[in-house]
């Protein structure tokens, strides 16, 4: 099978330069919902809280019984409710707090124009209420930016909506944590007065920030690399795979790798071909687990940016990083 290198020095820069936004690393959250957005939950946790980070963020409660032991608190995002020891709980509407087991530890989420998941800031008042007569904790608000990535006045106007959030709050909860702030709003603020920060793609080396911003320089933590299953000697005009949609100019030696579309990789348009990050590009159709190269060697790196990698797709880098399959052997480097 194809097998991942994980950079952890791109890994630690990356959040060296987070931590020169937040003022300190205590106050990253690592996002690593979703297998680490496709790196590896297990591995990604162990180097975070290596390196210091405290606070990590996961999809459910499957993912967070892997990891909370590394970090002070993790946050789960959604799921069922045990609920588990160093873990809070986020919530997601109104309705869901009557079921919510008495004595959990939660974080209230606030729906400031994402438009998705958390309550109305009209209904911030009663869910307090709620939160009260059900015996929770509440530990933490926090909210999300539908367009921070975007050359527009919309993240300010949602920060806007969170400043009134907040200001309900003064005379009715104390010693809570306040987060709103996603990559893409870390990246392009100047100035960060909030508790945490939950980075997710920051962290493992992407900006998917509009070109007109400035940005800091991030390293892609992520390597996809396949290994040479066999080799043979294309004639001129004969065709690879299915269909025969590759037809040989020359003679040429190619070589099927394995790696395909039940690895996660995607199968694309075949008229356009891939080009690897070695500028090999794939011939012919992609199979559920093989691709076919003009080269011999053992191994090819098949993409070492995710994001360059996404364009030729026509789609973004967490498509490309969180479809690879759990399988996939992946390794710190």
């Amino acid at each position: 099978m194809a097998f991942i290198k994980l950079n952890r020095e791109n890994f630690y820069h990356n959040l060296n330069q987070i931590a020169l936004k937040t003022g300190s690393i205590d106050k990253i959250a690592i996002v690593l919902k979703d297998n680490a957005y496709g790196h590896g939950l297990e591995l990604m946790a162990k180097m975070a809280s290596d390196f210091g980070i405290k606070h990590a963020v996961v999809r459910d409660e499957h993912e967070a019984d892997k990891i909370r032991s590394l970090f002070d608190v993790t946050l789960i995002l959604g799921g069922k409710i045990t609920p588990l020891d160093r873990s809070t709980y986020a919530i997601n509407s109104l309705e869901e707090i009557a079921n919510i087991p008495k004595g959990t530890r939660v974080e209230l989420k606030v729906d400031t124009g994402m438009h998705r998941n958390g309550i109305e800031i009209s209904q911030l008042l009663e869910s307090l209420d709620l939160i009260d007569q059900y015996e929770l904790k509440l530990v933490g608000i926090m909210s999300h930016y539908r367009s921070a990535d975007i050359l527009s006045s919309e993240l300010f106007w949602q920060q806007k909506q969170f400043d009134r959030v907040k200001k309900i709050l003064q005379d009715r909860v104390a010693d809570i944590r306040i987060h709103s702030y996603n990559s893409a709003a870390i990246l392009r603020s100047k100035s960060f007065d909030e508790d945490l920060v939950r980075v997710g793609v920051a962290a493992y080396g992407y900006s998917e920030l509009d070109d007109s911003f400035d940005t800091i320089d991030l390293k892609p933590v992520l390597s996809l690399y396949a290994k040479r299953v066999s080799s043979r000697v294309l004639k001129r005009s004969q065709r690879v795979g299915y269909g025969g949609s590759f037809i040989a100019k020359e003679d040429m030696v190619v070589s099927t790798y394995n790696l395909g579309y039940g690895d996660g990789w995607c199968r694309g348009d075949h008229s356009r071909a891939y080009i690897t990050s070695e500028g090999l590009p794939i011939l012919g159709k992609v199979s559920m687990d093989l691709i076919t190269l003009q080269s011999d060697r053992d191994i090819v790196c098949i993409m070492s940016n995710a994001q360059k990698a996404a364009k030729q797709f026509g789609t973004i880098s967490y498509e490309m990083t969180t479809a690879l399959s759990e399988n996939i052997e992946r390794t710190i480097a």
